[in-house]
């Protein structure tokens, strides 16, 4: 099933001009303060919650009161999980890049399309890469590993979470130049260490103008 997310087009709109790189340059910072913010928020509270008298034994996972707290920071290992696959996709070896997915791994998009099962995942991406994408670069990368322990709505199954924002700069075969955009993906490790659940959430602006040939 086709997505927007490195959809191809015959014509897609140049690189970001000098005049747009102030732009960039704030957005790139003012994603890293946010993200430099929550960790400083999850140190705050996890201090908070350590007692003077064992201020190194208590349970960081768990609240003054002795409840477990909803989210606390997973292995940094999962970060570099991420990071992998990205440099995976980049080089083209998606053998390697899928084979960090579990059988039953379902994809999701923000537009609603999805892909189930491991194969179909693998089968999707490698055709892309393959046959769409001439070439693709990731940058700006931010990452942070959470493990939920009571989830607050529906989507966020308990368990490791793999967050990550990036740039992406992605030449199409048929296209004359390449195209940039921002990605969230959000990645939920089984109890195995495998993906069995992504959700990825598209700037659509520079595709859609991209797919009108603008």
């Amino acid at each position: 099933m086709l997505s927007t997310f490195d959809s191809p087009s015959e014509k897609a709109p140049p690189l970001l001009s000098k005049t747009s790189a102030p732009f960039l340059h704030l957005k790139t910072q003012n994603m890293k303060k946010v993200f430099i913010g929550f960790c400083l928020a999850g140190v705050l509270l996890a201090c908070n919650n350590q007692t003077a008298e064992t201020p190194m034994v208590k349970n960081t996972a768990t609240t003054n009161d002795g409840k477990m707290q909803s989210a606390e920071f997973a292995d940094p290992k999962y970060m570099d999980i991420g990071k992998q696959m990205l440099v995976s996709m980049e080089q083209g070896k998606m053998d390697d890049w899928a084979n960090v997915y579990a059988d039953n791994a379902v994809y999701n998009w923000s537009s609603g399309d999805s892909l189930a099962g491991k194969k179909a995942i693998m089968d999707y991406w490698k055709n892309r890469r393959a046959n769409v994408i001439e070439s693709i670069h990731f940058s700006n990368d931010i990452y942070t590993s959470l493990k939920v322990n009571q989830p607050q709505k529906g989507p966020d199954m308990p368990g490791v979470w793999l967050l990550s924002w990036y740039q992406v700069n992605v030449k199409y075969k048929k296209a004359k130049q390449p195209i940039m955009f921002w990605v969230h993906t959000d990645h939920h490790f089984d109890d195995n260490g495998k993906i069995d659940r992504t959700i990825q959430y598209i700037d659509r602006l520079p595709i859609e103008k991209a797919m009108k040939g603008q």
